[in-house]
């Protein structure tokens, strides 16, 4: 599911495209959740990638078998890869396989000139090879098989990165949410437990409602905060700030003054990771003393 912090992401891609482009605030809280909703196709697009990648390595056994000249290669085959127990949980997924049963778009071709090329260079990789020649056949093993050759070929993979931008642009900025999410997913199966679900965008309505608010009352409270914010730059114009790191500055204070639950140092924290995603250095320093200044303004713990 998304964390509060993707969530906040989420917030904050909202107001830079509200600001962009000012529209009606329930179109724009309709499109933020839409936003939301993309990333799970984004999962289980990856995840089809990785159940693909096992149907790509069983066509190739079949064309083997059916080659005029026999060789041992051919005829006693190496099944490791495809009798891997968490491919194999992940081909059986019954979510996996009822949400691609009705987006047809989310599938892959085995013949796909990027799942093809990306299983070539599995396949001449050290770590595939030693795992293929390896004895023995635990879960953990390949569990944490699966863990890394996701991270090396797919999160890790450019061309694997420029296609999701072809295909929808804002999968680019939302890889790494799903990355993520596979990463907790391959980590979740359990050996002898069947695997029915999948990750869930939003755990609850709370969440739900944490994003609609924090949405709303950084847009009705922007000009205040604007000057909250002015009032604490030294040497500083409020026009020189980028309009993304402006964002980021006031949904915290929005959140510092209208989510006292939340510890204020848990919110700056959360603003600077998102600044690390969206800005250069020298703002994640900029924002985190701001921020910082504010809290201690407020006396908020």
């Amino acid at each position: 599911m998304l964390g509060r912090r993707q969530i906040r992401e989420k917030v904050v891609e909202s107001l830079y495209s509200y600001h962009q482009n000012p529209i009606k605030f329930d179109v724009l809280e309709k499109n933020m959740f839409s936003e939301i909703d993309k990333i799970y196709h984004l999962y289980i697009y990856q995840l089809n990638f990785l159940v693909a990648l096992k149907d790509l390595a069983e066509r190739q056994i079949e064309i083997g078998k059916n080659k005029y000249i026999q060789t041992d290669l051919t005829i006693n085959p190496n099944q490791k890869f495809i009798n891997n127990q968490v491919l194999i949980k992940l081909e059986e997924n019954d979510e996996r396989l009822s949400f691609t049963s009705k987006h047809q778009e989310l599938k892959w071709d085995i013949y796909d000139e990027l799942l093809v090329k990306t299983f070539q260079r599995i396949s001449a990789g050290k770590r595939y090879q030693d795992f293929m020649q390896e004895e023995g056949h635990s879960f953990e093993a390949d569990q944490k098989f699966i863990g890394k050759l996701f991270l090396r070929y797919i999160a890790e993979n450019e061309d694997f990165h420029e296609h999701l931008e072809e295909k929808e642009m804002s999968w680019a900025d939302d890889f790494h949410i799903s990355n993520s999410m596979i990463q907790k997913t391959i980590g979740f199966f359990k050996e002898n437990e069947p695997s029915h679900t999948l990750i869930k965008m939003i755990k609850d309505e709370d969440d739900r409602d944490f994003a609609r608010k924090l949405l709303k009352e950084t847009l009705n409270h922007w000009e205040e905060n604007e000057k909250k914010l002015e009032a604490r730059l030294e040497n500083w114009d409020l026009d020189r700030i980028s309009l993304l790191d402006k964002i980021i500055i006031i949904s915290a204070i929005t959140e510092l003054d209208y989510f006292p639950l939340t510890p204020g140092r848990v919110i700056i924290n959360e603003y600077i990771e998102i600044s690390k995603v969206f800005s250069s250095d020298r703002s994640n320093i900029f924002i985190n003393g701001i921020l910082d200044k504010y809290t201690k303004d407020l006396n908020r713990s």
